[in-house]
């Protein structure tokens, strides 16, 4: 063979070298690219739903709150009932806040603090002793310190015992 020749098959094993390694080179880097693509995806994803997390500790904790403040205020339009009831002394407003708070505590749930509260209404209503009143009052604080120190109790929907569109949660 020539020399020619041999410069020809040098060439074109070096073009044919070149092309297998700039294919497989080429396959390497697809790969890595989608490798780099799938984990930027991942990262974006846990990123994500550590935001949501965080959002739904958020409004879980503004629900609580406000369910605490809800509860505050009808316990203290409570209060200023019982201590009329026992005094005979009350103001002409202490009424319709007593049942602004109640509705109020009617529309934050749940249930159970409702019935609670409806109970110490009842109470209230037909000047029940103070004793009974008292009870009336604690068993309202321990449903309402119940439905706050439960973590799934913000995230349930208000539902009231005696309506029957509401389903219990």
């Amino acid at each position: 063979m020539s020399e020619l020749g041999v410069a020809l098959i040098a060439a074109g094993a070096a073009i044919a070298g070149g092309v297998v390694t700039g294919w497989y080179s080429r396959s390497g880097g697809i790969r890595q690219a989608e490798a780099a693509r799938h984990a930027g995806e991942r990262q974006a994803d846990a990123l994500l739903e550590s935001v949501r997390m965080t959002f739904r500790r958020e409004a879980r904790q503004r629900a609580l709150a406000l369910r605490r403040e809800t509860y505050a205020e009808f316990l203290g339009a409570a209060e200023t009932r019982i201590l009329a009831e026992r005094t005979g002394r009350g103001r002409a407003d202490d009424e319709a806040g007593f049942q602004r708070a109640l509705g109020a505590l009617a529309l934050e749930g749940p249930a159970e603090v409702v019935e609670a509260a409806e109970r110490l209404a009842e109470s209230l209503r037909r000047h029940q002793p103070p004793d009974e009143l008292h009870r009336a009052k604690r068993r309202f604080v321990e449903e309402a310190r119940r439905a706050l120190d439960d973590p799934t109790a913000a995230e349930s929907a208000p539902n009231t015992p005696n309506d029957p569109d509401s389903t219990p949660t």
